[in-house]
């Protein structure tokens, strides 16, 4: 029997998988603990003009999926071109997207936050969605924490430069109205990253904050240092690291690592082995300071930007141009967790690869630094980005539960810029269910719904709580 599109049972497809994702997983709080949100919108508790800004305004999985639709940038990024119009574009390029989770992600998006459930977005239907999306995110119900309280986030873990001050994380933790914990995450990616143009910059840019100059490699790591007490200070409970490829080189002496810092400070060219060096040290130091102040490290690597020169140009960076890389993962990642764990002083960490192909590298290598000491001390993160699709997060849970284990996976994050991008959790608590009830109906594991709801839960919501809601 055919199915309805995004019905109540959309990928459960046995009893068991029905019963586990009604009972145990559907009415679960979100713990989304990597996104890209503006605190700022949380804050102000942001109204929304129309659906077309809030869809597309930033959102370059979108814009990707338009351009490969045949939709003009004009329609897609253009200043002159209004949010009807690009919506139009959007609406009339959907049916394109068959097989695309953006086809299910947007459909979802409509039913769950709008009520639309059985519309299928089409230049037919355009006008439709506009009107009836539009009558309510005029409403108070649909500001950004409205948004969120639908989907019953529970927190949500944003994505902060060193340098900024979290003045608006502040005014959501005294805002006794906001139930929802809003912790900083801390990306330190332009103090490391020496080969960038941009460091000269941000050397600056992080004297300023300080209020001293950072005029030497040590100096950099006492502003830091200072950077870290500041978001520790305001709820801060994990940092982010993305790297384009995982390097790694024992830290060198202090007088090398003075020398390359100048060279960076001034600009000027650096070597490969300069540039692996340098990140080696600062992400060395960096973990021991997580490690103390009991963080999370998260590690997302494996990505190819910017490469499409003409957009770059126009556009800057995180406009859909971005791919898969596929260099080498293994050996630089072990050494730099074993330097950290030689001394005791690794500290609770997520690993993320875009490449599917390191899957199993990572699960393998997160297996290598378990100690004991804290349950799935070391992760092997879900799919991320290309690969937070049906296909490449089912993937990732075959590979970690089948190598290590995934009844201490940390599951689902949006790593979204979008207020209207949590139905994902659902998308992949769906998919978790259809795995395990698979399992059950196949005898690989008991029919013992206390065991597999436990582990559904925990999954869902109760590991990630523990990390990152409670753990302190």
């Amino acid at each position: 029997m055919m199915q309805p599109f995004l019905g109540k049972d959309f990928l459960l497809e046995t009893e068991a998988a029905r019963k586990l994702y009604h009972e145990f997983a559907a009415d679960l709080p979100i713990v989304d603990y990597h996104n890209h949100l503006d605190p700022r919108a949380i804050a102000e508790d942001h109204q929304f003009e129309d659906i077309g800004s809030t869809w597309l305004a930033g959102d370059h999985y979108k814009w990707r999926a338009m351009r490969w639709a045949g939709v003009p940038e004009s329609h897609i990024t253009g200043k002159e071109t209004s949010f009807r119009e690009k919506f139009n574009a959007y609406a009339e390029a959907m049916p394109k997207f068959v097989g695309n989770p953006l086809y299910h992600w947007s459909h979802l998006e409509m039913y769950r936050y709008f009520g639309l459930n059985g519309i299928v977005l089409s230049s037919k239907t355009a006008d439709l969605v506009w009107n009836a999306c539009n009558e309510k995110l005029a409403t108070k119900e649909f500001s950004a924490r409205g948004l969120l309280g639908m989907q019953k986030v529970a927190m949500l873990g944003t994505t902060d430069d060193p340098c900024d001050d979290l003045k608006w994380h502040k005014v959501i933790a005294d805002d006794e109205t906001c139930s929802m914990e809003v912790r900083p995450t801390f990306r330190p990616d332009a103090a490391f990253k020496i080969n960038k143009p941009t460091f000269p910059g941000y050397v600056e840019r992080l004297s300023e904050t300080v209020g001293f100059a950072v005029d030497s490699y040590d100096k950099l790591i006492e502003a830091l240092a200072l950077r870290l007490d500041h978001f520790d200070a305001h709820g801060c409970r994990a940092s982010d690291h993305g790297l384009d490829s995982m390097l790694f080189a024992p830290v060198p002496a202090a007088s090398e690592l003075e020398r390359i810092f100048q060279l960076g400070r001034e600009g000027k060219e650096l070597t490969i082995d300069d540039v692996t060096a340098f990140q080696s040290a600062v992400q060395v130091f960096l973990g021991r300071e997580y490690a103390k102040r009991n963080w999370v490290m998260q590690i997302h690597v494996g990505a190819t930007r910017n490469n499409r020169t003409r957009l770059f140009n126009a556009l800057g960076a995180d406009v859909g141009i971005d791919g898969i890389d596929d260099r080498e993962l293994a050996n630089p990642l072990n050494q730099f967790l074993d330097t950290l764990d030689q001394t005791n002083e690794l500290p609770r960490t997520v690993l993320y690869s875009l490449d599917p192909t390191k899957n199993e590298v990572v699960v393998t290598t997160a297996g290598n630094f378990q100690d004991g000491s804290v349950a799935g001390k070391v992760q092997a993160g879900t799919g991320w980005w290309h690969n937070d699709q049906l296909d490449g997060m089912e993937r990732q849970m075959t590979a970690l539960a089948q190598m290590g284990l995934i009844s201490q996976f940390l599951g689902m994050l949006t790593d979204s810029r979008s207020f209207l991008s949590f139905p994902r959790h659902e998308y992949f608590r769906r998919l978790l269910c259809k795995m395990i009830g698979e399992w059950m109906t196949k005898g690989h594991m008991p029919a013992d719904y206390e065991l597999a709801g436990k582990m559904v839960a925990d999954i869902c919501y109760g590991n990630a709580a523990k990390w990152f809601l409670e753990s302190k």
